[in-house]
């Protein structure tokens, strides 16, 4: 007796606006796929194919896709690839590449790879000639910095600076003077005391916190580096994900004048130790580090006591 048409088994598909959509067959190979940062609105068609068209989709947080894959109606296989099982997974992973397997890898959030697990695995598939594609979508990089307010042209993005504050200000110093917009993620925990880092590395420059983005309590909090940290001083830690953004140093930082040097020298001098005031005072003019602290030393050693 032949199967009737409900027990045939059904195409790969996915289900939208009500609607259930099959899914267009993908060439074998690795497929980067972007996914929601918060909003599973988020998300693009051609993403929703492919993630139901692969042979298994691999992620870094298998509860976390399960979510959104179980929200859309894709009933494609999970395969769980972080940090701390990458090393035993990826071989198995290329050789299912390698046997003509078409994967699609996500991270918990937003595009793989941006501070998430999977660069080698692309590297390793490159090298062995197998086909990577990307299917882009959402960043809380580039959604944070399009509404900081701060300039777009030329960004760093950073990813999450060292837990210790000593540590953390070394950092920052070697940051200061990149001409462009600084991108950080940052714990809620941190970032009250990241941005008193901030303020004492980088001196009053212009800065963002965006929190939550596309989430229903979505927030974007604009000011200077001194007056933001001393706000949230005072108060409870944020909750939720955290992007941090900071202007570049002033424009024709070179040109300090000597006299403007010892100028702002003897204002860092009044609030901070001779290091921090050195490291202040370097990243808004953009003069050698190693220059204005010796230049501190001797002004502070000048200094009635």
């Amino acid at each position: 007796m032949s199967a009737s048409r409900e027990d045939a088994p059904r195409a790969p598909g996915y289900a939208a606006f009500g609607l259930r959509a099959e899914a267009e067959k993908i060439e074998p190979g690795l497929h980067l796929v972007a996914t929601p940062i918060g909003n599973l609105k988020d998300i693009s068609f051609r993403a929703l194919s492919t993630l139901a068209a692969a042979d298994a989709v691999v992620a870094e947080d298998t509860r976390v896709t399960k979510t959104l894959l179980a929200h859309y109606g894709i009933a494609t296989p999970l395969v769980a690839y972080h940090e701390h099982n990458a090393q035993v997974m990826r071989p198995h992973l290329i050789a299912r590449l390698e046997a003509g397997a078409a994967l699609a890898l996500v991270s918990d959030a937003g595009t793989p790879l941006i501070s998430d697990p999977g660069y080698k695995l692309v590297a390793e598939a490159l090298e062995r000639r197998i086909k990577v594609t990307s299917v882009p979508g959402p960043s809380a990089v580039l959604a944070a910095l399009v509404i900081a307010g701060l300039p777009t042209d030329r960004f760093f993005f950073e990813g999450f600076l060292p837990h210790k504050s000593g540590a953390r200000r070394a950092r920052l110093a070697e940051l200061a003077r990149i001409p462009g917009t600084l991108v950080f993620f940052e714990s809620p925990r941190r970032v009250a005391e990241t941005l008193e880092d901030c303020a004492a590395v980088l001196g009053p420059r212009e800065a963002a916190i965006a929190r939550e983005l596309t989430k229903l309590y979505e927030s974007v909090r604009r000011g200077r580096l001194d007056t933001l940290a001393a706000a949230l001083r005072d108060e409870e830690p944020p909750k939720g994900e955290i992007v941090l953004l900071i202007a570049p140093p002033e424009a024709g930082a070179e040109e300090t004048s000597e006299a403007d040097l010892d100028a702002k020298l003897e204002a860092a001098l009044a609030d901070h130790s001779v290091k921090d005031a050195a490291s202040v005072v370097s990243a808004s003019t953009g003069r050698p580090r190693r220059e204005v602290y010796a230049r501190a030393i001797k002004l502070a050693a000048g200094r009635p006591s």
